[in-house]
């Protein structure tokens, strides 16, 4: 075998074993973004965060943008499921994964804000590594959708848009 062969075989070898590398890393990552999807199906994740769903009509072509309805917990104000998807401006588009990841087990925004007590991250807390990974790598994943939610409000404020309450008897 000439030179010019063996340098042939050795580029074709090593364009192998890069196109084997890059083909193993996204493997495993589709397989994370899957599973991610799966949790956020099962934790109900687009329940609380998609347009329309507490008017029984949620908007499929905007899962988890946000909900324009939001959830008034007494003596703390009214707060609106923000938008997950990964959109800069009005999204998760600027937090990074590790994040995420603290917001959804800690309730810890990357502001140091804690999240509202109805959004479960206690319970959530108790997700392995790999799995709050997961979650988080979706949501990384998803389309970015531009979706304002109606800001949160104080306790004495008076909220720009309608919410859920628990009344009394």
């Amino acid at each position: 075998m000439n030179r010019t062969m063996k340098v042939a075989v050795a580029a074709a070898l090593l364009l192998g074993l890069t196109a084997g590398a890059e083909a193993q890393s996204t493997k495993p990552k589709d397989a994370r973004v899957k599973r991610g999807e799966y949790l956020a199906t099962i934790m109900d994740c687009g329940g609380c965060h998609t347009p329309g769903v507490f008017f029984g009509k949620p908007d499929a072509s905007r899962p988890f943008a946000g909900s324009e309805v939001g959830f008034q917990i007494p003596g703390l104000g009214v707060f609106f499921p923000p938008n997950l998807t990964p959109d800069k401006a009005t999204g998760l588009g600027s937090w990074s994964e590790k994040e995420i990841i603290a917001a959804i087990r800690t309730g810890t925004r990357p502001d140091g804000r804690v999240l509202a007590p109805v959004m479960p991250y206690k319970h959530y807390g108790a997700l392995t590594d790999a799995d709050a990974s997961a979650l988080a790598a979706y949501l990384k994943s998803l389309p970015p959708v531009s979706n304002q939610v109606p800001a949160m409000t104080g306790p004495s404020e008076k909220p720009s848009g309608p919410y859920l309450t628990v009344a009394m008897p």
